[in-house]
């Protein structure tokens, strides 16, 4: 896949969205719309499997073994990680579900639910249960022709939120939310990328702030609207006019950003154990309460990164080699 550096700057724009979610939630403030940075990262995940196999000999059970060695074994290491620290200061993760029973299902992807919500060990993980599921339907999807494979995959992942409508509650309707629609509009993004259209740079511009428009002012939108459309319609447009807006007017990346881009999966894991062990420094050196949140924002990103050239980027080189 070549470089595409807008989808870069928004796995970046991403991660630090929730990293500042996860923040503002603790000490009360009102970001809460930076959760949507995870309906971002839904559909810049359609687009990228969708543009990383087109036009390639099918390979089912090499897209599935190369999903779990990017996507498993850090997903490990921070779990064991988290479940080490609740064994041995508890009253830091108050709400957090531990046990053994949930570690083990964790580790697979199939969490303990609590209040109707997937609670893994890793709390923000339960976006990766929803990824994995994704990627088996999108790994079937490969069995067959090109020529359907967009109709059939999008029309799976329908049929999975169909099912939320029939369901009773339980742990089978878990996996059946609306939010799965964000994938099938990634991969619609991405068909729509690989048969080279194209947009007026001012055309895609203006998705790409609508969308951001669009979050602005869904704190005052209804309460009650479904995420798919309160976040999910943003965050297609803002990767759509992202993409599109590169490809009318290439540019030349800032390292920075495309480091946090590339770093973001360590970030996404990371943070929250990072903001654990920051919040009880800056108790115990009595920092003022009123900088604490920017100052565990900018240290979780900063170490966040950090543990990714330490561990996920080692791990990315000894489990795929053909990797630069």
């Amino acid at each position: 896949m070549p470089s595409i550096h807008s989808i870069q700057y928004l796995r970046a724009l991403a991660a630090s969205a929730v990293v500042c979610f996860h923040v503002s939630e603790q000490f009360g403030g009102p970001f809460s719309v930076g959760a949507a940075g995870v309906d971002i990262f839904f559909v810049i995940s359609g687009f990228i499997m969708w543009v990383t196999t087109a036009s390639r000999p099918a390979d089912p059970a090499g897209f599935i073994s190369r999903r779990i060695t990017r996507i498993v074994p850090l997903y490990w290491i921070v779990t064991l990680l988290i479940a080490a620290a609740m064994l041995i200061k508890p009253q830091f993760f108050y709400d957090h579900l531990f046990s053994p029973l949930n570690l083990g299902r964790s580790l697979f992807f199939l969490p303990l639910r609590e209040n109707g919500a997937l609670h893994p060990i890793v709390l923000q993980g339960w976006t990766l249960s929803y990824e994995m599921m994704f990627y088996l339907v999108f790994a079937l999807t490969l069995f067959l022709g090109e020529r359907w494979r967009l109709s059939v995959l999008v029309g799976v992942l329908t049929i999975i939120v169909a099912l939320h409508l029939v369901l009773p509650d339980g742990y089978p309707r878990s996996f059946t939310s609306p939010i799965v629609l964000e994938f099938a509009a990634g991969v619609i993004v991405g068909r729509l990328w690989v048969q080279d259209v194209r947009l007026s740079f001012a055309l895609a511009l203006t998705l790409l702030v609508g969308g951001f428009l669009l979050l602005a002012v869904t704190p005052v939108a209804d309460a009650d609207m479904p995420r798919v459309l309160r976040w999910g319609i943003p965050a297609m447009l803002i990767v759509t006019g992202a993409v599109f807006a590169e490809r009318a007017r290439p540019f030349r990346p800032v390292a920075l950003f495309n480091f946090l881009g590339e770093a973001s999966y360590s970030i996404y894991l990371w943070h929250a154990l990072m903001g654990v062990a920051l919040t009880g420094i800056t108790l115990r050196l009595g920092m003022l309460p009123a900088l604490q949140p920017a100052v565990i924002v900018v240290l979780s990103l900063a170490f966040s990164a950090m543990l990714y050239l330490v561990v996920e980027k080692p791990l990315i080189r000894a489990l795929h080699p053909s990797r630069p």
